[in-house]
């Protein structure tokens, strides 16, 4: 029944096509999208594949932005005598407040190396355990944040405070020895020093945060949640990572993964289900 004829005046036979079918096709598209809209019981190797892939490939294209030193260091300085106009530059402050105190920065260093990896991938372990049916939507907010950060760095390349000449901004890192930042030290060779803007170190920590107060059943949890976001904050400023606007530029992307999850889904990824549902299966008879 998908294609009828007609007979014209001139006594010709042609094809016209069926509404019928035009109206299938419309309920197979919309069946479609309503497949991949629906949330599915993630699958353990295909996540751990998928973010394994996703990393290094963020890796790679960020680190293959060209250095643009001359263009990093003039939004530097453009930034700084935005913040000193805004009345918010108090990052050599902190900067040296902290560093003052040997204890209190060297643990900073590792905080900066090490958690912004760790409780990322803790809460998607803790996702993909406790909330099934969010995993999906939960890690595309993630995914949709650290792409679009990218377009950053690539269009809008800015140097870290303590590569700013002149800038009195103490680079930690060097100063104790430790390794706390890839674009430091001897790892410096390994990372791309001028891409600062965004901070995916706020996008993501604000991520796990916001996560973590949506989800978390105990109170003492949506507390810490809520306080890892603002650490990692001071943490960036301290060590001389970044500039307070690069968080908002964090927070920015981290905007538009929520907007794309929601265009998507419809809902935000912590109003789905947090199960999913077993898909039932039919057997026709014969």
């Amino acid at each position: 029944m998908g294609e009828m004829t007609v007979t014209t005046l001139e006594g010709r036979r042609r094809p016209t096509t069926s509404p019928i079918a035009g109206e299938s096709d419309d309920r197979n598209g919309r069946n479609l999208l309503r497949r991949l809209r629906t949330p599915r019981r993630p699958r353990l190797w295909f996540e751990i594949l998928l973010i394994a892939v996703s990393y290094w490939t963020y890796s790679l294209i960020r680190n293959a932005v060209p250095e643009q030193k001359t263009a990093a260091l003039r939004n530097a300085d453009w930034l700084w005598d935005l913040e000193q106009t805004l009345g918010i530059a108090v990052e050599r402050s902190v900067n040296h407040a902290v560093d003052s105190v040997t204890w209190l920065i060297v643990g900073m260093n590792y905080y900066y190396a090490t958690l912004h990896f760790v409780v990322t991938l803790g809460v998607l372990v803790w996702l993909y355990r406790r909330h099934p049916g969010r995993y999906a939507a939960t890690r595309l907010v993630l995914f949709a944040t650290t792409a679009v950060a990218l377009l950053g760095y690539y269009l809008y390349p800015l140097a870290p405070p303590r590569l700013v000449p002149g800038g009195d901004f103490i680079d930690t890192v060097i100063v104790h020895n430790t390794w706390g930042s890839m674009a430091s030290g001897d790892l410096k060779n390994m990372s791309n020093q001028y891409a600062a803007m965004p901070s995916m170190h706020i996008g993501w920590s604000l991520w796990c945060g916001l996560t973590i107060f949506a989800l978390a059943s105990v109170p003492w949890a949506k507390v810490l949640g809520l306080l890892y976001p603002v650490a990692t904050l001071v943490v960036i400023v301290a060590t001389a990572n970044h500039f307070w606007l690069d968080a908002v530029g964090g927070m920015i992307c981290l905007a538009f993964g929520y907007a794309v999850v929601r265009l998507w889904y419809g809902r935000l990824p912590y109003a789905l289900p947090q199960h999913v549902e077993p898909v039932a299966v039919t057997r026709s008879r014969r």
